[in-house]
C-alpha cells in the first residue's frame, strides 16, 4: 500500500472557495462558530460544526448534530457549491501569513502506514474526541478536516511543489483577512507518478496536528473492513485526508501557561522557591524567551526572566529536554503542585498567536495569579520525540498558520 496517493477531491465550485473556506473545527467555541456563520450560508462550518444550525443548548455529540452535518453536505452538493473532481489528483497547498510561507501537498495518506508507525505520532488522544471524529466521518462518508503531516525537507519534493506553484492557482483567498490560501490542482499523470514515487522513498512522515482525525480514520478503516470481508486495501477508507509540508517550513509558536494560584505560598515564598532551580531577574519589558531553558514569568504586574540551571537539563532525553518539560518538572509540579496539567483545572494554556499582552491580561484581570512565557518547541524536537516512540507533554506546540477546512475533502466511496 503506497504511503500517499491522489484522490478525486470534493472542492468548492469555481469562484466559491471564499464562501466555503472555514477555520479548523476545533479552534473556536460553539458561540464563536455561530457568530462566524452569520450571513455565510455556505461556510464549511455548517458541516464541520453543524450544531450552529441547531438550538444553542444542543449536545455537540448528539446524533442530530451528525445528521445535520450530512444534511448540510447534501444541500451544498445539490446547490452546486461543492463539486467532485472527475479523476484522482494531488493538490499543492500554500499558506502565507505575513512573511511566513509554507507549501505542501494535499494527498490521501495510508492508514496502514499510520498503524505501522511509518506515519509517526507524538500525542495521546482523548476517546471522546476520537469518537466525535469517527461519528463525523461515518455520517458524511467523507473526511473533511485534513491531518497536518510533515516530512523531512527533501529537495526533490520541494522543487516539484515549487514548480507547480509557479502556475496560476485555482484558489487564491484569504481567511479571516490574515492568512492567504492558494491551491493548485495536479492532474498530470506523469507528475502524479513522480510525486508518489518521491514520497514513497521517504522513511517516515510525522503528524504535526490532527492526532484525533488520524486516529479516527484508523478506527473507521478497521470497522469497515470488519463489515466487508471481501474488501482489500484499495478502498478509500484505507486512506485519510492529509496535507504534507516540509519540516523546515513549519512555524511553531510558543504555547504559554497560566496558573490560578501560588499553591498556598505568598509572593516572597514563591520567588524564593523559584530561585533555587532558576536564576530570577526582574525585567522592565515583557519577556519573550530567546533560547531553550529561558522563561518569562508575569506576577503582580511585573515581568521576570527565569534561566534554568543547565545542570538540570536532561540533554539525552528527547521529552525531558523540551522547554515545556523543563518548566513542568522544575516549577509547575514541584512548586505549584500541578502534577497532571492535562486534567488540573488550576492551569490553562495560551497560544503565542495572542502575544505577551494576551498572556498578561488574564493575570491583570484577576483570573490567574501567574503566567509563564516559553521558548517555542522546534520541529526537529517534535520529530526526535516521535522517532523515539515517545509522547509530547500536553500543549507543547501551536502551529500557525492553520489549514482551512472545506477547500479539499476526501470522499469514502
Amino acid at each position: 500500500m503506497p504511503l500517499i496517493k491522489p484522490f478525486a477531491g470534493l472542492r468548492p465550485a469555481p469562484g466559491r472557495a471564499a464562501e466555503v473556506a472555514a477555520p479548523p473545527y476545533d479552534v473556536m467555541s460553539a458561540d464563536e462558530a455561530r457568530a462566524m456563520v452569520a450571513g455565510r450560508p455556505w461556510s464549511f462550518l455548517h458541516i464541520s460544526r453543524p450544531e450552529v444550525d441547531l438550538p444553542p443548548d444542543t449536545d455537540p455529540y448528539a446524533p442530530e448534530v451528525y445528521a445535520k452535518a450530512r444534511e448540510n453536505l447534501e444541500r451544498m452538493l445539490a446547490e452546486g457549491v461543492l463539486e467532485r473532481d472527475p479523476t484522482p489528483c494531488y493538490y499543492v497547498y500554500r499558506l502565507t501569513m505575513g512573511e511566513h510561507v509554507q507549501t505542501g501537498l494535499v494527498a490521501a495518506a495510508s492508514v496502514a502506514a499510520y498503524d505501522a508507525d511509518r506515519i509517526k505520532k507524538h500525542e495521546f488522544t482523548r476517546p471522546v474526541k476520537e469518537d466525535d471524529r469517527v461519528r463525523q466521518i461515518d455520517a458524511l462518508d467523507a473526511q473533511t478536516g485534513p491531518v497536518f503531516l510533515v516530512y523531512r525537507a527533501t529537495p526533490s519534493i520541494d522543487d516539484l511543489l515549487i514548480a507547480v506553484s509557479k502556475q496560476i492557482p485555482v484558489v487564491d483567498i484569504s481567511v479571516a483577512g490574515q492568512v492567504r490560501h492558494e491551491i493548485w490542482v495536479v492532474a498530470d499523470e506523469d507528475l502524479i507518478r513522480l510525486l508518489s514515487a518521491t514520497f514513497e522513498a521517504l522513511p517516515a512522515l510525522y503528524v504535526a496536528d490532527g492526532h484525533h482525525r488520524s486516529a479516527a480514520a484508523s478506527r473507521v478503516a478497521v470497522a469497515r473492513k470488519a463489515a466487508h470481508a471481501r474488501h482489500g486495501d484499495k478502498e478509500a477508507y484505507n486512506y485519510f485526508l492529509a496535507v504534507v509540508f516540509p519540516h523546515n517550513q513549519m512555524q511553531i509558536m510558543d504555547y504559554n501557561r497560566l496558573v490560578k494560584d501560588l499553591h498556598g505560598l505568598d509572593k516572597d515564598e514563591f520567588l524564593s522557591r523559584v530561585a533555587v532551580p532558576f536564576r530570577v531577574e526582574p525585567s522592565t519589558a515583557p519577556v519573550k524567551p530567546a533560547r531553550t531553558a529561558e522563561f518569562g514569568m508575569y506576577l503582580d504586574g511585573a515581568w521576570y526572566r527565569l534561566t534554568l540551571d543547565e545542570g538540570r537539563i536532561p540533554w539525552d532525553d528527547p521529552v525531558g529536554r523540551l522547554d515545556v518539560s523543563l518548566l513542568q518538572d522544575n516549577l509547575i509540579e514541584p512548586i505549584l503542585g500541578i502534577i497532571d496539567p492535562r486534567r488540573d483545572e488550576r492551569i490553562n494554556f495560551v497560544g503565542g498567536i495572542r502575544g505577551l499582552e494576551g498572556l498578561a491580561r488574564p493575570v491583570d484581570e484577576g483570573h490567574y495569579r501567574v503566567a509563564f512565557s516559553l521558548f517555542p518547541t522546534r520541529m526537529t524536537e517534535l520529530m526526535a520525540v516521535a522517532d523515539a516512540g515517545e509522547v509530547m507533554p500536553p500543549k507543547s506546540t501551536w502551529f500557525e498558520p492553520k489549514l482551512a477546512d472545506g477547500l479539499v475533502s476526501h470522499v469514502l466511496d
